[in-house]
């Protein structure tokens, strides 16, 4: 009679579970020095986690040329809903301003994660919100954070109204142009581009028209796709093409929404004369206005001879 052998597997009591850790990196401008610092804040978390022998690195999730106050982070939001799939089991990241300057959002999030058993550690505070005070601390601190952006964005709108005063652009990209030491220089290529749409809307042709045409001679915007019946609507109301310009013509609703605005008096807006140097006539400009009913209604400021 044959004998049953059975397997025996021999289980290590010992042996500890790794924790799943991910990390959260982001730098609020999209500029070259910026690009350096968030490689060294990769660099960084990937060689904190695997030299610990008790972590298993899940992933490190960057956002680039996004502000700590808008909601639309891409990489943020994948972290959370890996964390909420039970993937992750502390989330690592330099400082609660880097995590969100919103409080009510920074609150949600936190309390989000600590009801699933996920750990957040800001390393700046010192401080793991899964522990016994870590949300007092937090309440605390993300409002200090609050009226740090706060204090910026008021700064930031300072330095713009200032400008604006000067009859300085803030906002300095438009098509046909290059902006230079404060100042527009006009793109040739470009340009032949703008003169060509207006000469069309001359000719009679309607916004659809143009676009049909354009597209039928390969012509694209600088993000190499065909222009839209808005792009064009836009170009052909746009006064920086006359050479003149008017500053603020939209504004931002507060500094936790970025939400932006159509400025219809609630703000001084300044219209600067013969600014740079212009691609089409001033008349085509207002007969084109005229069509669309677009003279403006609002009273502005009008700066001269800057």
């Amino acid at each position: 009679m044959e004998g049953i052998i059975n397997q025996v597997i021999f289980i290590n009591h010992n042996e500890t579970k790794l924790i799943n850790v991910a990390a959260y990196a982001r730098v609020s401008v999209d500029k070259e020095t910026m690009h350096h610092s968030l490689m060294a804040q990769i660099d960084y978390y990937k060689q904190l986690i695997e030299d610990n022998p008790k972590w298993k690195l899940v992933d490190i999730y960057v956002d680039e040329g996004i502000t700590g106050t808008t909601e639309s982070r891409d990489s943020f939001q994948r972290m959370i809903d890996d964390a909420m799939s039970g993937n992750i089991d502390l989330i690592i990241t330099k400082s609660i301003t880097r995590f969100a300057r919103n409080t009510v959002t920074l609150l949600e999030t936190v309390r989000k994660l600590k009801e699933n058993n996920i750990d957040v550690y800001f390393e700046e505070q010192n401080i793991h919100t899964i522990s016994k005070d870590g949300e007092l601390l937090l309440t605390i601190l993300a409002s200090y954070a609050q009226e740090e952006s706060r204090s910026v964005s008021e700064n930031m709108k300072w330095r713009v109204k200032k400008n604006f005063e000067e009859g300085l652009s803030w906002g300095t990209h438009l098509y046909s142009y290059k902006y230079k030491n404060n100042q527009y220089e006009v793109i040739p290529e470009e340009a032949k581009v703008v003169k060509k749409i207006f000469d069309l809307y001359l000719e009679g042709n309607g916004v659809q028209a143009i676009c049909k045409i354009l597209e039928s001679d390969g012509i694209k915007t600088r993000n190499n796709i065909f222009f839209s019946k808005s792009t064009i609507r836009g170009m052909l109301s746009n006064e920086y093409y006359t050479g003149d310009k008017i500053l603020q013509k939209t504004y931002c609703k507060d500094f936790i929404s970025k939400r932006t605005l159509i400025n219809n008096g609630e703000l001084t807006k300044y219209y600067v004369e013969d600014s740079h140097e212009g691609i089409i006539s001033k008349k085509i400009l207002i007969k084109f206005k005229k069509c669309l009913n677009l003279k403006k209604k609002a009273s502005i400021g009008k700066l001269q001879n800057l």
